[in-house]
């Protein structure tokens, strides 16, 4: 079976680095992860966390790739690891140590408070949703989206972007997959291809673009819109993991409305969830709860969509702020608060459960929309099609010089 990383995680930057500037490749010391460098900082201690070792640095059951491996990806990065990479890990929740003067100085904190080990934006907020506990997904919504969930045993989820020990709560398996393409998308519509008739109107209703076409779209019966949509704008990242797929629209007729094609994304990206979830659930790790954090919870359209599609109550975070809050948490818990995050979890997130409650008829229009979305899904996600038309659109910018 091949396995994919995505080309933002340590490894494919480290290794690009070293192909295309050796120099600095080898003039670099430590590899660190932003978050770790600022713990670093902070504290005077390098301590790398489980987190981001383990879903950004691909490291596993102990270890990182081996160094036969990385020597088959180029002779010059088979010392990677050993050489930039290997340090001590913390975990979640762990002090590192206390601020120092110097950090003091520079925040107008008391020297010596706690600092606690880093993580990662997404991951961090499930403690402020409250979702410590297996079968709680929390889905981080703004221009992508990352799912993060505990889960008590280890399985092989289709698609996932990673699965680590400890990756969210210290003694649980920590799944994380995601969408590369949600709120960008609408706002790629948006920006690029609403006229200004809708932007005029848009003003005189006292509305941004999004909130316009949203309250013309409300007004339309569920499915009156003809479309069913792919959210491959910006690629695949579960369950396909190809970020060369790219985005479809069937059903458009000269009498299609930019509300309409606006709706058709939003339930493309709701599609998409749903696929998500349903993976998860066929491979022993179920969804129990869905919770929702991020900047789309802003939008009751969005997420009654998202309750529609889904078929089952979204329960959203009251904090605005979910990786702050979820980072405090953890700051208590190194502070000696609480005894663990679960329980700082509980005493400090912040939920509102059933904020958003499905709609059996519009459900119902739903599953059969769903089922031409799982027939796209099926027959673009081999790539064969969208493949070849990136290759002939590069082909055609590379002979222009662009």
């Amino acid at each position: 079976m091949v396995e994919k990383i995505s080309s933002e995680w340590q490894f494919a930057k480290a290794l690009q680095l070293c192909e295309e500037d050796k120099e600095i490749y080898d003039a670099t010391q430590v590899w660190v992860e932003a978050a770790d460098w600022i713990v670093w900082q902070l504290s005077g201690k390098y301590i790398k966390n489980i987190c981001t070792a383990g879903y950004k640095g691909i490291y596993q059951d102990g270890h990182y790739p081996s160094k036969e491996f990385l020597a088959a990806l180029n002779p010059e990065f088979a010392h990677f690891v050993e050489n930039k990479v290997v340090h001590e890990i913390g975990q979640l929740g762990n002090r590192v140590g206390g601020l120092t003067a110097e950090a003091a100085a520079w925040t107008g904190l008391p020297e010596g408070i706690a600092v606690a080990v880093g993580n990662v934006d997404a991951h961090v907020a499930a403690a402020s949703a409250q979702a410590t506990a297996p079968g709680q997904m929390v889905a981080i919504m703004g221009t992508s989206t990352c799912n993060v969930m505990v889960g008590e045993k280890l399985s092989d989820v289709p698609g996932m972007c990673g699965v680590v020990e400890g990756g969210i709560v210290p003694g649980k398996w920590g799944y994380e997959a995601g969408q590369s393409g949600v709120g960008d998308i609408f706002g790629w519509f948006v920006n690029r291809f609403v006229g200004e008739s809708y932007l005029r109107a848009a003003t005189e209703a006292g509305l941004d673009l999004h909130n316009y076409l949203a309250s013309l779209a409300s007004h339309n019966p569920t499915g009156s819109h003809g479309l069913v949509a792919l959210d491959w704008e910006n690629g695949n990242r579960s369950t396909l993991v190809d970020h060369e797929l790219s985005g479809l629209i069937v059903g458009l007729t000269l009498a299609t409305k930019p509300e309409d094609v606006y709706q058709a994304l939003v339930e493309a990206t709701a599609f998409g969830a749903r696929k998500i979830i349903e993976t998860f659930d066929e491979s022993g790790v179920p969804v129990v709860d869905f919770i929702a954090s991020g900047g789309l919870i802003k939008s009751r359209f969005v997420m009654q969509i998202y309750a529609d599609i889904l078929k089952r109550p979204i329960h959203i975070t009251e904090s605005e702020q979910g990786p702050a809050l979820g980072s405090a948490i953890h700051a208590a818990v190194a502070a000696g608060a609480y005894p663990d995050i679960q329980t700082a979890s509980q005493a400090m997130g912040k939920l509102k459960r059933n904020a958003f409650m499905p709609n059996e008829k519009n459900s119902q229009v739903y599953d059969a929309l769903y089922e031409h979305y799982s027939a796209l899904y099926r027959e673009f996600g081999n790539g064969k099609i969208m493949h070849s038309l990136r290759a002939i659109r590069n082909n055609a910018l590379s002979q222009a010089g662009n």
